[in-house]
């Protein structure tokens, strides 16, 4: 990385509407914004939209910039935060999209869309990565119930005397979590049909 009197003096001139100053700040710090975007990136958000995002903030308030920290550590705060906020806005709007799944996911959701009948045996591998890429968007109680419940295929009972909750509230969080997934995957078909 540029040496702090450096990364100083290429502030100073951005700031004075230098926009060879900018290019070449952009292109010295992007190792580290992507470096920092790799290891907080949200799922839905593609590295470099991320990355432009985070800049586009970096140039919009480097005014307020102090000085006091280095530079780096200022853009690091600036690139952490925008990733933070961008994974609770995924999370308050949690929505799959058919670009969340791979190919054969893709391809099996298709197909489910358009046809009734049994699974072949490469099916069922490809239809269980998408009940787990489903049950990514239901709580921890709810992944739980649906994975003892359907995927290990255990009883009402069974699972009442693992987790200690009552009969009633097994079925609950199982119908909940059922709806859940059944949205996402409407969600999926909709937007292939259209």
């Amino acid at each position: 990385m540029a040496d702090d009197e450096v990364l100083r003096e290429l502030v100073s001139r951005v700031l004075q509407d230098d926009d060879d100053a900018a290019r070449e700040l952009v292109r010295t710090l992007y190792p580290t914004v992507a470096k920092l975007v790799r290891a907080h990136r949200p799922a839905r958000s593609a590295e470099e939209d991320l990355c432009q995002m985070i800049f586009i903030k970096i140039m919009q308030k480097l005014s307020q910039f102090s000085g006091k920290v280095p530079l780096e550590h200022w853009v690091s705060r600036v690139a952490i935060n925008t990733c933070i906020n961008q994974i609770q806005a995924e999370k308050a709007r949690p929505e799959l999209r058919l670009a969340d799944l791979s190919k054969e996911q893709e391809a099996f959701v298709e197909k489910m869309a358009t046809t009734e009948g049994e699974l072949d045996a490469s099916e069922r591998f490809v239809s269980r990565e998408l009940v787990d890429h489903l049950m990514t968007f239901l709580k921890p109680a709810e992944r739980l119930v649906i994975d003892l419940l359907y995927l290990q295929q255990r009883s009402i009972a069974e699972i009442q005397k693992a987790t200690g909750w009552s009969g009633a509230l097994v079925k609950v969080r199982a119908f909940r979590a059922r709806q859940k997934m059944k949205k996402q995957m409407s969600i999926i078909a909709r937007r292939e049909s259209q």
